[in-house]
């Protein structure tokens, strides 16, 4: 999962869980972008961060190498619920509701290699935003859910589609 055979090289895509890394992580990923690929990674629209030009048998080392940071490349590619997204201020913005992480930890851990999701039909996206103004885009993924306050009562408006 996370590697992709394209025509001139495989490309790599690492999980980067709702776009949060400690120093430590990116020093791993700076490490693993000098050694290994060409110098740089592309985050994604997903908040993860794709290395590009990996040779295809140094893939476990650089894989082994993520795991002494608690990172990997599960469900990073392929017909499966991909990384939760969120607003990137999230936890610090001053019109938040609710936290969205916290929402986005609980789906990561429901969907991380669910056995009901390991063959989804396509790729599946999630994002939650807890603020009033919604930078995570909700609206244009599969599942969206924005925080909302009705009669001081805090909920989601979910957005499908």
């Amino acid at each position: 999962n996370g590697l992709y055979i394209q025509r001139h090289a495989p490309m790599l895509r690492v999980a980067i869980p709702y776009g949060i890394l400690a120093s430590r992580q990116l020093r791993t990923l700076a490490h693993i972008a000098r050694k290994w690929d060409r110098g740089y990674g592309h985050f994604s629209t997903r908040q993860n961060i794709q290395f590009n030009w990996p040779k295809l048998e140094d893939v476990p080392d650089i894989l082994a190498e993520l795991a002494t940071v608690q990172m990997h490349a599960i469900q990073t590619s392929g017909n499966c619920i991909r990384n939760t997204t969120t607003d990137h201020f999230a936890g610090v913005a001053p019109d938040e509701l609710i936290d969205p992480l916290v929402w986005c930890e609980i789906i990561r851990q429901w969907s991380t290699l669910h056995p009901e999701f390991a063959f989804l039909p396509r790729k599946f996206k999630i994002a939650v935003s807890g603020a009033v103004q919604d930078r995570a885009a909700v609206g244009v993924h599969d599942i969206g859910l924005q925080a909302v306050e009705r009669d001081g009562k805090l909920g989601f408006r979910v957005w499908v589609g």
